[in-house]
């Protein structure tokens, strides 16, 4: 497997913990074109949850149907560098499970 393939990740976040995740993203070697650091795309919509009675949940209530406002990050990183990335989004991250998309993109020669 070609070690430059690139991979797209994306995850939900709280608004306020948005800068502190791409941070992690880019020390970790995501999000990186060219001379370009901390390249995402962000969209903000609405996320839904139930915390279960075990859970800790960083915003709502357990056992109520909770709204809030959150923003979904898109960015990329090389293949190789996929679980680092990952890894470094769920430290940065607040939530106890935040869920965190990674979707191989094919290149232009192989299209």
């Amino acid at each position: 497997m070609d070690s430059a393939e690139r991979v797209m990740i994306i995850v939900g976040t709280p608004a306020e913990a948005v800068e502190q995740i791409l941070d992690a993203i880019a020390a970790a070697g995501g999000g990186v074109i060219g001379q370009y650091t901390h390249c995402a795309f962000t969209i903000s919509g609405l996320g839904h949850f139930r915390p279960a009675e075990q859970a800790d949940p960083h915003i709502g209530l357990i056992g109520h149907i909770n709204r809030v406002d959150e923003v979904r990050i898109e960015t990329f990183c090389d293949r190789r560098q996929a679980r680092a990335v990952a890894q470094a989004i769920r430290q940065a991250h607040p939530y106890e499970e935040p869920v965190i998309y990674i979707i191989p993109l094919l290149s232009e020669d192989r299209l």
